[in-house]
């Protein structure tokens, strides 16, 4: 936040980028929030024209505050300024292919890349699961987008003083969610302490997307030794497949290795692990 006379009066202004796919929205939205006194507000069609935005002001110095992304994201269109905003929307360019596709994506990416950046997700329904997911990927708030303006001008403050916001009639939904998200988590981490450090370096290459002839390159096994450790994994996880033991080992907290510092064959880190 900066300040900035207006009137003769020094006021605390709010900076907001509003991302939504629907064009009409996003302007309208914008619109009204600029029209409050210490709201600046840009807006951006797609998650790539959101993160140029963000890139841009944090570059400039006049970094946002506050991020409200559509929870349902679709495919990437212009930045949409709005009429009487702050117009530093980027023009429209390539779109990565890894760039986020949906709200609650984009809200997880931004917890590394904007660490200070207030995130806070509209939604077209009230959807417990989805909610509580977008409160684990580091969003402040989920908002219905019929809400009233005052509503959301509440939360986009509240936020900025570390509150969280949900609808009171998510909340009880919310709570069950992530004390499942929990449950689940603990048993799959019990899970995973069962394999030896080997097993887990396996399944850390299979988190990675790996196949059995690249592990078995990056470890120096052979290809057997590899499947054997692979099949092991997966009973001692109690699936059947690399994508349900993935899926376990992301609920545990088990990263993906780093592909681009692999060691060296000779090296210390190369030698055989029992």
């Amino acid at each position: 936040m900066v300040r900035s006379p207006r009137q003769g009066v020094s006021v605390q202004r709010i900076r907001v980028l509003v991302v939504d796919d629907h064009r009409i929205f996003a302007e309208s939205l914008a619109a009204a929030l600029a029209a409050e006194q210490d709201v600046d507000v840009a807006a951006a069609g797609s998650a790539p024209a959101a993160l140029r935005n963000l890139d841009r002001a944090a570059t400039d110095g006049r970094r946002f505050d506050v991020l409200l992304a559509d929870a349902d994201l679709a495919a990437p269109l212009l930045a949409v300024p709005a009429q009487g905003a702050a117009r530093d929307a980027v023009p429209r360019e390539a779109v990565p292919r890894a760039a986020p596709r949906d709200g609650i994506a984009l809200v997880s990416g931004l917890r590394t890349s904007h660490p200070y950046l207030r995130t806070v997700v509209l939604a077209d329904r009230d959807d417990p699961r989805r909610a509580a997911a977008a409160l684990q990927a580091g969003a402040s708030g989920w908002v219905a987008k019929d809400c009233s303006l005052s509503r959301l001008l509440a939360v986009i403050r509240g936020v900025l003083r570390d509150e969280t916001h949900l609808p009171p009639a998510l909340l009880t939904g919310v709570l069950r969610e992530l004390t499942a998200a929990r449950k689940h988590r603990s048993e799959s981490e019990r899970l995973v302490e069962s394999l030896t450090p080997r097993e887990r370096e396996v399944l850390r290459c299979m988190v990675a997307g790996l196949g059995r002839k690249a592990v078995a390159e990056r470890l120096f096994l052979s290809p057997h030794t590899v499947r054997t450790h692979m099949q092991n994994v997966l009973g001692k996880l109690g699936v059947h497949s690399t994508l349900a033991a993935v899926a376990l080992a992301r609920r545990a907290g088990v990263g993906p290795v780093e592909l681009e510092t692999a060691a060296a064959p000779g090296s210390v880190a190369s030698l055989p692990v029992p």
